[in-house]
């Protein structure tokens, strides 16, 4: 008896051999799963978007329309990636030079988002939570619940789990106005309180 497919793909989607996708995931119009990727339950594949090969996204991973996501490249639970963004995983590629034995690898920790447009270099950690603005270019490491924004990317500020700025008073506790979650700063990180 065949194997019951529990997730979607559109008609026009490839889903290449060895590829492991989770529970009711939706892979939608050209967009192109390649060899041996990890895809959780859950994610939302937009249109157009490349998936090389063994990437491995987490549960609940949401990929807007038009991104590419290099090999190297590893999505933790609840990422965002907006429209376009994009991922390197070669600090110097050249045309005539192989360099797959070179691929650097980047995390995306969980509940961060980056967006529309956004290029995040490689070897880089974007911290969970972390909020990478449109059109901005990671160069280095994103601290958790961090805001960037920028070529190169600079932080200005901190974020809540929902995305909101986090101002701190004068004993570095800052509330989520849409949560009411409460957040400390304490030399030079954030961290949400319990």
């Amino acid at each position: 008896m065949g194997k019951i497919k529990r997730f979607f793909s559109h008609e026009t989607s490839i889903i290449d051999d060895g590829c492991i996708i989770g529970e009711r995931t939706k892979i939608w119009h050209f967009s192109h799963i390649m060899p041996d990727c990890i895809i959780g339950n859950d994610c939302n594949i937009g249109q157009n978007v490349v998936v090389s090969p063994k990437v491995v996204l987490g549960n609940n991973v949401k990929v807007q329309n038009n991104v590419s996501i290099y090999t190297g490249v590893f999505c933790e639970d609840d990422v965002f990636l907006g429209p376009s963004m994009v991922f390197t995983n070669v600090i110097n590629p050249r045309s005539a030079i192989k360099r797959q034995n070179e691929f650097q690898v980047t995390n995306v920790k969980r509940g961060a988002s980056i967006g529309a447009n956004a290029t995040i270099v490689c070897g880089n950690t974007i911290g969970e939570y972390a909020f990478v603005g449109a059109g901005a270019v990671v160069t280095k490491n994103v601290l958790p619940y961090a805001l960037v924004v920028g070529n190169p990317s600079q932080q200005i500020g901190w974020v809540s789990e929902f995305g909101h700025r986090l101002i701190f008073d004068k004993n570095g506790i800052a509330e989520c106005v849409e949560s009411g979650d409460k957040y400390i700063k304490d030399n030079g990180l954030v961290d949400k309180m319990n």
